[in-house]
């Protein structure tokens, strides 16, 4: 298969951009968090597999609504009431291992897209050799919990008051409550600082990222407020390996439940990792990922 970038056509008429990278027999999909975030992060992955010794030839694409791909008009209601769905985008990625022609492969997807890996598992996964579940739970409640913890244990309790009275308010904008963000996420999303994901101009997907989550990582307003995957961890029948980042916004405690739950699962963290530990710390995140590649591959994972 070639590398480089290739625009995929959907059945729907609009259009993904997809890159694949790396050489090998291992093929390995990575799917993007947000939902409304974008590939970036997954860019230099078959290189950072190269310098742990594996081979692989890493996909990855940004969703439809994301970056380089089209940009729906979810303005239009039947628009949104179509493509805003877990089954959309569930059954988008099965699309584009479709179209790119790719089988018995390797799926990873961080936060978002680890909840697209738990659900893909479960409907598609006689296509898996195994799954990679990077900072994501099965249960928000837990998250929201959680997250509300860790603004307590940053901020002072006048300015968790402050946040507080501004999300009652809807009062994202307020540039007092987006510094107290932007502490938060320099803490517990991107620890490596300065981020290598921020840019010039805001290129998230908000839109998508709005209807699903809300306006940040540490308040839920947005469909995924709903997220209850628990009862479905059993039904993940292929290889899973959990990884999350040892101080980030998703509860380790539920990450280990996850890891219990799922048949044949093993959880592993990342010291001084955030919710993007691939960024902060790419050598423990990619050494646990590619043993995890070469244990499924030898037959021996989780023995």
């Amino acid at each position: 298969m070639k590398t480089g970038t290739t625009i995929l056509t959907l059945d729907n008429g609009y259009h993904l951009w997809t890159n694949t990278q790396g050489d090998g027999p291992i093929h390995l999909l990575a799917l993007h968090g947000g939902p409304g975030g974008n590939h970036e992060y997954w860019e230099d992955t078959a290189q950072q597999l190269q310098a742990q010794g594996l081979d692989v030839q890493v996909h990855m694409y940004d969703q439809l609504g994301s970056l380089y791909s089209d940009q729906p008009d979810y303005q239009d209601p039947a628009i949104a009431a179509k493509y805003l769905t877990y089954e959309y985008f569930l059954d988008e990625v099965e699309e584009v291992r479709q179209k790119m022609g790719i089988d018995n492969f390797y799926l990873i997807g961080q936060s978002w897209g680890g909840l697209l890996v738990q659900e893909y598992a479960v409907k598609y996964g006689q296509h898996l050799k195994g799954a990679i579940i990077s900072s994501m739970v099965d249960e928000i409640d837990e998250y929201v919990a959680h997250v509300n913890q860790c603004r307590e244990a940053l901020l002072p309790a006048a300015e968790v008051a402050f946040m507080q009275e501004c999300e009652a308010n809807n009062d994202y904008a307020n540039a007092r409550y987006q510094a107290n963000v932007q502490a938060l996420n320099e803490a517990y999303v991107d620890r490596k600082q300065p981020s290598k994901l921020y840019h010039l101009a805001d290129i998230a997907g908000s839109a998508v990222y709005n209807a699903f989550q809300g306006d940040n990582e540490f308040v839920i307003t947005g469909k995924l407020k709903d997220w209850h995957f628990r009862d479905q961890l059993k039904n993940i029948k292929v290889p899973t390996l959990l990884t999350f980042g040892e101080h980030e916004t998703m509860p380790l405690a539920t990450a280990q439940t996850m890891a219990d739950l799922i048949p044949n699962a093993k959880l592993v963290t990342t010291p001084n990792g955030g919710h993007h530990h691939m960024v902060d710390n790419p050598a423990v995140y990619y050494r646990h990922l590619a043993d995890f590649i070469r244990q499924v591959e030898a037959g021996t994972f989780n023995q």
